[in-house]
């Protein structure tokens, strides 16, 4: 069970995206760097094509510079189309054709892959070429496609095959470049495989070049220098190769480093680095290696950067030598001290629980469990207190029990993936149905507010059980129907069975929850004003015995201790995450506590009814305080009452006294004695 909190999305922090327009340069401008403008006399911007060093937008401190973005690597990696290539330039970028191909109009580049024109050209030097590297992609293909190894489920065999099979094609690619090292760049690429070379015979007259080959969105940055091999006389060539289908064979279960609590798969194309003539596998300095995700890495998913390493038992998948750099959603950059066949693996972690916070969340709804228990108990069993402000409350009482009865009892019930779903759709709707009966809460004290010098409860009545149930029980079930029809897979996780926080599905809980929040702020400050205004009317002395800043300060601690409190789930960010996340799961395990508190022990008749429990009298005594009146009687002096019509985020307390005057089905002036406030 994850302990930081009863509801995981409510850990996940709203914000609102910045808007800045560009403004020309002024003249009071402060002195920005090269390659950037001022904006609005005050701050700094890179041009386009430029970011900062520090990767602010806009900045202030003289010391920053503009560097150029290479639009053509990850996490931007402009596509040129079909036969084609992305060529990086000062503040910009262009398109051009690869070797072999030249376009329609004679030009030799382009903006974008619309403009793509891009055709073979007529050369049979270059045709036989490429037939070549043909000839090595249809051969990998069969090797893949025919009856191997793989096919026969044999770990080792798998990977002694793979090994073999990875060191067959890049000798292959190699020989191939190195037959024509005229033609210094060739590519080709089918549905499998695609293969880029890059022949040097130069000996890297250039000092410090760096050269970018790139195949299926990965990449490969490696220095001229390293290329060129001092004891061979003649070209040199580099391979880069991309596998689409190969991770599917030599998968995550072939690397053994992994934990075992984590869950590891391969997340990226299996990608093959080599230079020849001569196979040199270590290098004097680190290549760049740039993977695309097949899936996007997922908040609690951690790379790892991996090679293949050949070992006795054929092949296995290890970290030696290889370093993660970075890594985003879509894209991860590792380096390596050597060549070979790499890909990324992206492991999912387990959150470390917080063993303090898991006995609060279990000891907290412990007592929220038996104190809702007792609550509904109350609310069904007392007469005396039983009107339409009391069943909002006996629907609220029952939701929040079952939602965390079931919390407490199958939120890790993750085995059984069917079981797991039903589960998350469950507390889904329980939780819904939970604050949307808060809403209605809050509503019925607004409008009991709004009549309060004539309460017309007769109107307030019947509108209120007209609404209640098909809102407070349909409303959740439409939004969870809509939810589980759009997205039924992203109910229930591989560590709890709650709401997948991937594409956005936890808004299908929190935007509803964000918005009756909100409603009830309003609702609250609306009965604020309107009870000011009210009881501004009545002579001071009867607003001093009612003691109006007594039932204030009631209503703002119920407000913060039963409302607010959800709203702690947003901050549990930075240094006071920890504080947050104490606070956020000590207060709202207690719910259940607190509204026993303030609807039952706190009321006056409940404790009324508790007594004569108690004391065993019969049941025919009649309670001082009432809910209903015969028709010919009239509220006495110190009697009449209604339960407090109060809502859980806020201001139930507010009129739990102003509303003793009213009787349930009548219209009840309020009295304007001291005797009948008493």
């Amino acid at each position: 069970m994850q302990g930081p909190s009863l509801l995981p999305g409510l850990c996940f922090l709203l914000s609102l995206s910045e808007v800045m327009a560009r403004m020309t340069k002024a003249a009071t401008c402060p002195q920005c760097p090269q390659h950037a403008f001022c904006v609005h006399g005050t701050y700094c911007t890179c041009d386009s094509g430029y970011a900062s060093d520090s990767g602010k937008k806009f900045f202030t401190f003289p010391l920053e510079t503009c560097n150029d973005i290479d639009e053509c690597k990850p996490p931007i990696s402009i596509y040129c189309g079909l036969n084609a290539a992305c060529q990086n330039v000062e503040g910009s970028f262009h398109c051009h054709c690869n070797p072999g191909y030249k376009l329609l109009s004679g030009d030799t580049q382009f903006e974008n892959s619309n403009e793509n024109t891009c055709q073979k050209t007529t050369s049979s030097k270059t045709t036989r070429d490429t037939e070549e590297l043909q000839r090595v992609v249809e051969k990998f293909e069969s090797l893949v496609t025919n009856d191997t190894p793989w096919a026969m489920g044999e770990k080792r065999e798998v990977a002694s095959w793979a090994t073999t099979l990875l060191q067959t094609v890049e000798s292959s690619v190699l020989e191939t470049a190195l037959k024509s090292p005229e033609q210094k760049n060739q590519k080709i690429h089918n549905s499998t495989v695609a293969i880029e070379t890059l022949v040097v015979t130069d000996n890297c007259s250039e000092e410090g070049k760096v050269f970018s080959l790139n195949t299926y969105m990965n990449s490969v940055d490696i220095r001229c220098n390293d290329i060129v091999q001092e004891n061979v006389k003649g070209p040199t060539a580099i391979a880069f190769i991309s596998y689409s289908s190969l991770g599917n064979i030599i998968n995550a279960t072939f690397f053994e480093e992994a934990n075992g609590k984590d869950r590891v798969y391969l997340n990226s194309q299996v990608v093959s680095a080599a230079i020849g003539p001569e196979r040199n596998t270590s290098l004097p300095k680190s290549v760049i290696l740039s993977f695309q995700h097949v899936k996007m890495k997922p908040s609690s998913g951690k790379a790892v950067c991996v090679y293949w390493k050949s070992t006795n038992e054929g092949g296995q998948w290890s970290s030696d030598g290889c370093f993660l750099i970075q890594a985003n959603k879509s894209h991860t950059i590792c380096n390596s001290t050597h060549l070979s066949s790499f890909a990324v693996l992206m492991a999912l972690t387990n959150q470390e629980e917080d063993p303090v916070l898991v006995v609060i969340t279990y000891v907290g709804l412990g007592l929220s469990l038996l104190c809702l228990l007792l609550a509904a108990l109350t609310f069904l069993l007392c007469k005396a207190i039983q009107n339409t402000s009391t069943s909002l409350h006996l629907q609220l009482s029952i939701c929040l029990f079952l939602a965390h009865l079931l919390f407490l009892t199958a939120i890790d019930q993750t085995k059984i993936k069917l079981l797991c779903a039903i589960i998350a759709g469950a507390l889904h709707y329980l939780y819904l149905a939970s604050f949307t009966w808060m809403l209605l809460d809050g509503l019925h004290l607004f409008l009991t507010a709004r009549n309060l010098t004539v309460v017309n409860y007769s109107s307030v009545t019947r509108f209120m059980k007209w609404l209640m149930f098909p809102v407070g029980y349909g409303v959740p079930a439409l939004i969870v129907a809509i939810s589980a029809a759009s997205r039924p897979s992203l109910y229930g996780t591989r560590v709890r069975c709650w709401l997948d926080l991937n594409q956005g599905f936890i808004w299908s809980f929190l935007g509803p929850v964000c918005v009756i929040i909100c409603v009830n702020l309003i609702f609250f400050i609306l009965i604020l004003w309107i009870l000011k205004r009210k009881l501004s009317s009545l002579n001071t002395e009867l607003s001093t015995i009612h003691n109006v800043r007594m039932l204030t300060l009631k209503a703002m601690a119920q407000l913060f201790i039963l409302g607010c409190t959800w709203c702690l789930g947003l901050l549990q960010v930075g240094p006071a995450a920890r504080v947050m996340a104490y606070l956020f799961t000590i207060i709202n395990s207690l719910q259940g506590v607190f509204i026993f508190l303030v609807y039952c022990l706190l009321s006056q008749q409940v404790r009324k009814w508790f007594r004569e429990i108690m004391k065993s009298k019969p049941e025919s005594e009649t309670y001082t305080l009432s809910t209903r009146f015969g028709a010919n009687s009239r509220p006495s002096e110190g009697t009449g009452s209604i339960q407090a019509a109060g809502s859980v985020v806020g201001p139930s307390v507010l009129v739990h006294r102003l509303a003793e005057s009213s009787v349930e089905g009548r219209e009840v002036l309020i009295p304007k004695s001291r005797g009948a406030l008493e």
